[in-house]
This record gives C-alpha cells, sequence and structure tokens, in this order.
C-alpha cells in the first residue's frame, strides 16, 4: 500500500468540502444498534430487495415495492417457507411486482433459510449480529452457500442495508483500491482480491477507528 489511510481521508475531503464535511457525508445511514433485534422479515425483505435489485433499474423496484410487500405476504419466512411452492404460481403472475421467475424462486429459496436459521439457530438478525465483523468475505460465502442468488455485490449491498457494517466493492472503491497498490485491477471478484480488501479495510479500521462501511464510503469519495 502507499500510505496511511488518513492520506485516504485527507484526498476524499479535496473533493467534497474538507474532512470533516466528507467524514459526515461517509457515515453509513443504514446502520443499527443491535441488528439482533431486527425482525427476520425485514432482513428478509432487504435481501429480497437487494436480489431483485440486481440487473434491474433500482428506482422501477422501488416504485413496486409496497406490491412486493404485498405479494410475498410481509416476508414472512416460515410462511414463505411453508406455502412457498403453492405460491410460486400465484407470484410469477403477479402484477404487483417484477416477475422474474428465477428471483421469485430465490425468494422463496431465501425465506426456507432464513426461517431455518431462526429456528435453529436463534434468529437470524443474531446469526448476521454475531458474525465476526473482520470476516466480511466468510460472511458472503456462507449466505452464497445457504441462500440462493446472494454472490457478489448482492451480498455485500444487502449486509449494508440491513444494517451490518459492510463494505462494497463499488467501481469508485476498486479504482482507490487499486490507486492504493492493494489491487492490480480496479475490480475485486475473485477470492485472493476479496481477501485483500477485507485485509485492507481491517487494517484500516485498526488505524482509524472507523467503521468498515464508513471506510468503504471514503475510498469511494476519493476518487473524485
Amino acid at each position: 500500500m502507499t500510505g496511511t489511510f488518513d492520506t485516504v481521508i485527507e484526498r476524499a475531503g479535496q473533493h467534497r468540502g474538507g474532512r470533516g464535511a466528507v467524514l459526515a457525508q461517509a457515515g453509513n445511514a443504514h446502520a443499527v444498534t443491535d441488528l439482533s433485534t431486527v425482525p427476520a422479515d425485514r432482513l428478509l425483505s432487504a435481501m429480497t430487495r437487494c436480489v431483485f435489485n440486481a440487473g434491474f433499474n433500482w428506482k422501477v423496484i422501488a416504485a413496486k415495492w409496497d406490491g412486493f410487500e404485498a405479494a410475498f405476504q410481509g416476508f414472512d419466512p416460515a410462511k414463505l417457507a411453508f406455502f412457498g411452492d403453492e405460491m410460486m404460481g400465484d407470484l410469477v403472475s403477479d402484477e404487483r411486482i417484477v416477475r422474474n421467475g428465477q428471483k421469485i424462486k430465490a425468494t422463496l429459496e431465501n425465506a426456507r433459510m432464513v426461517a431455518e436459521i431462526e429456528q435453529g439457530e436463534g434468529g437470524f438478525g443474531r446469526f448476521l449480529a454475531e458474525w465476526p465483523a473482520d470476516d466480511q468475505t466468510g460472511l458472503m460465502a456462507a449466505l452464497n452457500k445457504r441462500g440462493s442468488r446472494l454472490g457478489g455485490a448482492t451480498a455485500q449491498y444487502f449486509l449494508r442495508f440491513c444494517g451490518w457494517d459492510a463494505w462494497i466493492t463499488s467501481a469508485d472503491m476498486c479504482a482507490a483500491l487499486k490507486r492504493e497498490g492493494v489491487l492490480e485491477k480496479p475490480v475485486a471478484t475473485s477470492k485472493g482480491d476479496l481477501a485483500r480488501v477485507q485485509a485492507t479495510v481491517n487494517l484500516w479500521h485498526e488505524e482509524s477507528g472507523l467503521p468498515r462501511a464508513t471506510i468503504s464510503r471514503l475510498l469511494a469519495l476519493s476518487t473524485g
């Protein structure tokens, strides 16, 4: 790496009105005090929104979201896990939602995952809250293995939006990490790349005391 994280903050501040302004802008608006208290249906809702956002116009999904909530019966994981197969036919023809069969099927499969963790591991929110904050790559791998369509950036966005202290390997963040000598190319898709991102964010977290999500946002903002 080429320098300390303080140099990244200063660079971001040059583009965003100074150090104080950029630190305020980089705060994680999605952070929650205790993720273990967030109801499972809200976590499944956030997960589903990220699954449907992938490859779609986010504004389209947002405009239809009340319809999604109604069609998926409030994202009650136990209900969807039990009745999912029976609901599939109705959901793929429901005009209140984006009728993508693969993503609808993924939602029902993810409901089963959430319901299983709720029952067997003391709650899905607790599962997320107790996962070590310095091992986002491990949590992403677990979600990808146990769930459906939760690979790559989808898992990163879900973790950020549900309140976990997550970094997101956006194009701007990866460009900044290449500039800092962490990545050879401005992308992070391989296991090796993600491991380097994790190690670097952990190092800068220890150095700066800032949340990992804030570090991620500051890197992105430092590109201009």
